[in-house]
């Protein structure tokens, strides 16, 4: 990044270093997010916070990273604009994303976290969180307007910094205010009598998992851990994952099994033999537990959650939690609502307050992994069943997603976008040369977020690019497992085609 000139705008350095705002924050290549990047970005935010009157001199910026090789270095970047923009960097340490956001929205102060969630380790991130919680779409676009001046003084001609100040000593408050969050809301004896393993892998969430789930009475197993990074997805479990599970399944007797993705803001939950929970399954389930009355979700969430007819109010945006999130606060303009949000990906955010047994939690409008966790296995201690129950009570409706990595976004709008424009006739008829079985006839398009077509079977498949990495995703959806995995198989054949 010698090129880079000292007066920089971020739209420009967008295109120049490739590291750009996705579905959650900026990403980019590890390679392509060098100190100066970093920083660049880090006081854009700052200067449109200070803009925008939601950040003063000297205010305190929280900030706190994920197990990632290339974190520390990109936190040191980080804190290093903080200091340089005159304001206090406070160190949360390795924690979950919604537990730095948590104590920004508690405190009254900015955060970040610098994680590439759930893609592997060649890439990185950072998410940004106003004092009020998560950027959101009109956010990034102010921040993208944003001129920063980058001192030729501060950097080499490489664009790593020269003379770093010293990341502060982690604060551990940070930590134990989210504990605590869980801990005073749900009865000290909710998960007394069962037993739970945690897949820690490389999660920064494995701590407060284990913490709380003791805490509430449950026997905790910690299984798993990784030295390095492991990029869970819970959209698309690896096979590794599924095997393990099985495996532990049979060596262990435990009422569940529990996990996260790499920055903790999606579950991961697997019932007593073994098996992986949908995440859209896990929301709905989570949303039962609260008494939600208004249900927001993307397009790409199961329809068990309005078949379930559990809730007054189903609304469906595009993919991301900005879409949700701004949903979320639309509806909070009408009548007073028990109001949630949650992604395919198990995610779970709270726009009210939601009260249970005499206890209150707060709003934390930002996808959480813990509280769907939790709910989940107080509902089977209330209920006195299993976890495969709970999934049993919903309308049998399954789900599946998988993804073709590699493939341009610009190349896969441009298939969807033609496709659209022929209501997917092309793909149809190639889906039936790969499908065994009656495909029938497209009943609705739907072009909220890629295209995502209803067939007269019933069956649905939902194909578009991924908001953080050159991947293309499909989800498949049927009243049986098995239909919901060979279509989906199939259209990612046709799919391969693409490339």
């Amino acid at each position: 990044m010698s090129n880079t000139p000292a007066t920089v705008r971020i739209n420009e350095l967008m295109e120049i270093s490739g590291v750009k705002f996705g579905t959650s924050g900026a990403r980019g290549l590890v390679s392509d997010m060098n100190d100066r990047i970093c920083y660049a970005y880090t006081a854009a935010f700052l200067q449109y916070l200070k803009k925008i009157g939601e950040l003063a001199s000297g205010q305190t910026v929280g900030l706190a990273h994920d197990f990632r090789p290339s974190s520390p270095a990109i936190m040191r970047a980080c804190c290093q604009a903080i200091v340089d923009d005159g304001y206090t960097p406070l160190n949360g340490g390795c924690v979950p994303t919604p537990a730095i956001a948590h104590y920004g929205m508690r405190h009254n102060i900015p955060t970040l976290m610098v994680t590439g969630s759930h893609i592997p380790d060649d890439r990185n991130g950072i998410k940004f969180y106003r004092p009020g919680g998560e950027i959101l779409k009109a956010d990034e676009q102010s921040i993208r307007e944003q001129s920063i001046n980058l001192s030729p003084e501060r950097f080499d001609l490489q664009g790593s910094l020269l003379h770093p100040t010293p990341v502060p000593a982690i604060d551990d408050t940070v930590h134990r205010e989210y504990v605590k969050r869980f801990t005073d809301f749900f009865p000290p004896h909710a998960l007394r009598g069962m037993t739970v393993a945690v897949y820690q892998h490389s999660s920064v969430a494995s701590r407060s998992l284990l913490e709380v789930i003791a805490a509430l009475g449950a026997t905790a197993i910690p299984l798993g851990h990784s030295a390095s990074f492991i990029p869970v997805d819970t959209e698309a479990v690896r096979q590794e994952d599924i095997a393990l599970a099985a495996q532990w399944a049979g060596e262990f007797l435990y009422d569940a099994i529990v996990s996260t993705d790499g920055d903790g803001d999606r579950p991961l939950i697997g019932d007593e033999h073994g098996n992986w929970l949908r995440g859209d399954i896990v929301g709905i389930l989570c949303a039962r537990y609260l008494s939600a009355d208004v249900v927001v979700t993307p397009i790409s969430s199961n329809t068990a959650v309005e078949k379930s007819e559990l809730f007054t109010q189903v609304i469906r945006t595009r993919i991301g939690s900005p879409y949700v999130i701004n949903a979320m606060q639309r509806a909070a303009d009408q009548e007073p609502h028990t109001i949630v949000g949650y992604e395919a990906n198990g995610g779970f955010l709270t726009q009210s307050n939601a009260t249970l047994l005499g206890k209150t939690l707060s709003p934390l409008p930002t996808r959480d992994a813990l509280l769907p966790i939790l709910a989940i296995l107080h509902l089977t201690t209330l209920k006195q069943c299993k976890v495969s129950s709970l999934v049993n009570e919903l309308p049998a409706r399954f789900s599946h997603s998988d993804r073709i990595k590699g493939v341009p976004t610009g190349l896969s709008l441009k298939r969807l976008a033609t496709l659209a424009q022929s209501n997917a006739r092309e793909f149809i008829a190639q889906l039936a040369e790969q499908y065994h079985g009656e495909i029938g006839t497209m009943q609705n398009l739907d072009t909220t977020d890629g295209l995502r077509v209803t067939l007269s079977s019933g069956n649905i498949f939902h194909l578009r690019p991924s908001g953080n990495a050159p991947e293309l995703r499909c989800y498949t959806e049927a009243d049986s497992e098995e239909t919901a995995q060979q279509l989906n198989q199939a259209c990612i054949e046709v799919m391969r085609g693409w490339q």
